[in-house]
């Protein structure tokens, strides 16, 4: 065990986020995405001894939101959304994010907006969040991290659709450290990265 973790704290990825997405909508259009991330252990040490005994409302934790959120930004939320062939572009400021602690993880929550608001009745969506370098591994355990609003589950179903690398490509992954990290437009990331498919009658 302990060998398995120091040949896996070399490699790609260094960050584990788990993730969890609701529909957002309103007049029977989608507006957005609201995400949940649980972030690994390691990786909210940080964060959590920077928060110290602060409550969860004070001024340390919402500083600390804002310098995530920004991060998350700053990649454009880690997401693509595509309709027909086309990419959906994203609001430049959420309505809507938090930053809190399970336990001795750190939790960000934030609502994805759509710059238009889209039809659901008839349509098929795609959307993704991984990181381009692969640094960070963001994944949906299973398609139970999916959830769709009560009032749309009639109307609309999530699927999900988790990537087989080849062996040279995980082989790759593996070898890779912070001093060789891939660049963003290696794409390593998408390879591994899932999709959920949106479809609403």
């Amino acid at each position: 065990m302990l060998l398995a973790t120091a040949t896996q704290a070399l490699a790609h990825p260094h960050s584990f986020i788990s993730m969890q997405v609701t529909l957002v909508h309103k007049n029977n259009l989608l507006t957005g995405l609201k995400m949940h991330w649980v972030m690994d252990e390691i990786t909210s040490a940080d964060l959590l001894y920077d928060a110290g005994d602060a409550k969860p409302d004070s001024v340390a934790w919402k500083k600390l939101a804002a310098e995530v959120m920004a991060n998350v930004l700053g990649q454009h939320y880690f997401s693509e959304f595509w309709h027909e062939g086309k990419a959906v572009k994203f609001e430049n400021l959420p309505p809507e994010y938090h930053l809190s602690r399970q336990g001795s993880k750190a939790v960000l929550e934030f609502i994805l907006p759509l710059a238009e608001p889209q039809p659901l009745t008839g349509q098929r969506y795609r959307f993704s969040t991984f990181d381009p370098t692969y640094f960070v591994d963001m994944t949906y355990d299973s398609e139970q991290s999916l959830h769709v609003p009560a009032e749309l589950e009639k109307q609309c179903k999530m699927t999900l659709k988790t990537p087989k690398p080849n062996a040279a490509l995980q082989a790759w992954a593996l070898s890779l450290d912070k001093a060789d990290a891939p660049r963003a437009d290696d794409d390593l990331g998408r390879q591994f990265a899932q999709t959920v498919t949106l479809i609403c009658r």
